[in-house]
């Protein structure tokens, strides 16, 4: 087939996505505004009851306000909490019930990794999931952080934008109701409704142990099974990550059809991009959120474009050889596409779209070898992640780190013109804009510092699967992941060491909290602020001027810290690549 019509194929496959997404933006950021700001629709308004559960779990200070210390407090002693209980279930699960296969207790390198991964909505694995965490620790442990760190982030993204609209306060809002409304609301029922399709689909839900088969050639194979439906679904909506099984995404069990596949790549992106929406609503200008909707996608589709146009290419010295015996007139291309590391019933476009919507967003979910992506693909996984996994982003986290970035975009134009900088009728002070380029900053302080250490520790070093730049993107790749809170990896680099362990989790640690107490700070500055009203004189962020600055903001930010390890990695691959050279 002639290459230019074989790429029509994956390029409508994207575009029809986008398509969907922009559909789907709309109602699901009208029903998040309506039930974040505790007007849930008929459908769910029998969940009130189980709201005023929480209320009575948390007593008088389910109703009062607090302040962003109180507020920060409540978010850090609530993850403190989770983080713990995710322990001691890891450190003795061989005594506990729903456990089948027996499997023993966890060591504790691996279980502090593995609470403080889920318990930061990083859900990094260094683990085989079914060999190494039983039933009950899947379910009470790790499915029920799934749900507890994307309120979390989904709570710090509400208490960022009271800061913006309210005039003149000194609190900004409870964190426990906002807390109580995205579960009870949003993701509880969302993930119902996600686990029961799943489960028509053929995704398992049991109990019971792995079986044992006979294959064709009378081998015997062992498959597990387990409750998987239900931690599937939260992985996906909650942008967790996760995988019951190790293969993740790519296993039958997780995604067995070629349905499932889209409505998981939809379930990653559908509250994140709602809730851009919902933004607009909340700030009472529907155009705000359209801007930051308009910048988001340039960055994605920019990406999967490059990321297509890779795969779909492929690799060059596989062409080579082909060539050699079967004349093809197109000695550019790699017939077929690059299809090592994926599945042959997903192809080019859909494990594209996986690859770019899951390093954009911070789910660590895969249903293709990130390790066998070309390298310029690897190149755009990276930068996704490095650029603090704005583009859609993190239920919750995306669009308060996409916010922060929008202030130092208004402050950057401000100084353009001479002018104090505003943004939804605030002024952007220096308290601000400190507080602002610090949360900014911190994770790519971490991922350069994790990264250096792993390349120059001989412990860390001996973890890498592959020699060459390709090694060194293990271990970027690695720390990004981790200090990004994505979770997603090349998994050519085996993790599970103590160095590793250690210093991963205390990158996600770093990652995941100094950047929301920050972000608290800067709620709190903020809602303490007279409103400014917008005049002829200020800076408008609602066109594509402010958009396309925005966008440039992000990319040199990321650009300027970033591409000297970038240079070290994928971009060297990729020029050897071209050349001829192996490694």
């Amino acid at each position: 087939m002639n290459p230019n019509l074989y790429f029509l194929k994956p390029v409508a496959e994207c575009a029809f996505f986008i398509a969907l997404i922009l559909i789907a933006a709309k109602p699901v950021g009208l029903y998040l505004y309506s039930s974040l700001n505790g007007n849930p629709s008929r459908l769910t308004a029998p969940l009130r009851r189980l709201e005023r559960l929480f209320r009575r779990a948390a007593g008088a200070r389910f109703l009062e306000e607090q302040g962003w210390a109180q507020y920060g407090k409540s978010v850090l002693v609530f993850n403190a909490m989770g983080i713990g209980v995710l322990l001691l279930l890891e450190l003795i699960q061989k005594w506990l019930p729903l456990n089948p296969q027996r499997l023993g207790n966890v060591p504790f390198d691996l279980a502090f990794n593995t609470a403080v991964s889920f318990g930061t909505n990083t859900n990094w694995q260094s683990y085989v999931p079914e060999r190494t965490m039983s039933y009950l620790t899947q379910m009470l442990g790790l499915a029920v952080q799934n749900f507890l760190s994307a309120t979390t982030g989904i709570a710090v993204a509400l208490a960022l934008i009271r800061g913006f609209i309210r005039k003149e306060a000194k609190s900004i809002g409870n964190f426990w109701v906002d807390l109580s409304r995205s579960i009870v609301y949003v993701l509880l029922p969302l993930s119902l409704l996600f686990s029961v399709v799943l489960l028509w689909q053929g995704v398992p839900q049991n109990f019971g142990p792995s079986v044992q088969a006979t294959t064709l050639e009378g081998d015997t194979q062992v498959i597990p099974q387990g409750p998987v439906a239900s931690q599937e679904a939260i992985k996906e909506l909650g942008t967790n990550g996760g995988g019951f099984f190790n293969a993740n995404s790519s296993h039958p069990y997780e995604n067995p059809t070629p349905l499932t596949n889209l409505l998981e790549l939809l379930a990653i992106i559908l509250i994140p991009a709602g809730l851009i929406y919902a933004f607009g609503k909340m700030t009472g200008d529907i155009r705000q959120g359209r801007a930051l909707m308009k910048a988001v996608l340039v960055l994605y589709a920019t990406g999967l474009a490059v990321v297509v146009f890779s795969e779909w290419r492929g690799n060059p010295l596989v062409q080579k050889e082909f060539a050699a015996i079967v004349e093809t007139g197109h000695s550019q291309y790699q017939p077929g596409g690059n299809l090592e590391g994926k599945e042959e019933r997903f192809g080019i476009a859909a494990s594209s779209l996986f690859t770019t919507s899951t390093t954009a967003t911070s789910c660590g979910a895969v249903n293709n070898m990130h390790s066998s992506l070309a390298p310029m693909s690897g190149f755009v996984a990276l930068f996704n992640m490095q650029l603090g996994e704005i583009v859609f982003g993190g239920v919750g986290s995306g669009l308060y780190m996409l916010i922060l970035f929008a202030v130092v975009t208004v402050f950057i134009a401000g100084l353009m013109v001479g002018r104090t900088p505003e943004y939804l009728g605030k002024k952007i002070g220096p308290l601000e804009i400190k507080l602002t380029v610090l949360a900014v900053l911190v994770s790519s302080i971490m991922i350069l510092v994790v990264a250096a250490a792993g390349s120059l520790v001989a412990g860390a070093k001996a973890s890498v699967g592959n020699p060459g730049p390709h090694g060194f993107s293990e271990i970027l790749y690695a720390a990004t992941s981790a200090a990004a809170n994505n979770g997603s990896a090349f998994a050519s680099l085996n993790a599970n060491t103590l160095f590793w362990n250690i210093s991963l989790a205390l990158a996600m640690l770093v990652g995941r909290y100094v950047p929301i107490i920050l972000t608290l700070r800067l709620a709190g500055a903020l809602a303490q602020r007279r409103y400014t009203a917008v005049t002829s004189g200020s800076f408008p962020t609602t066109g594509w001027t402010f958009v396309l600055l925005l966008v440039a903001i992000i990319i040199l930010v990321g650009g300027l810290t970033f591409m000297p390890a970038l240079t070290l990695g994928p971009v060297v691959e990729h020029l050897m690549m071209l050349s001829g050279s192996v490694f």
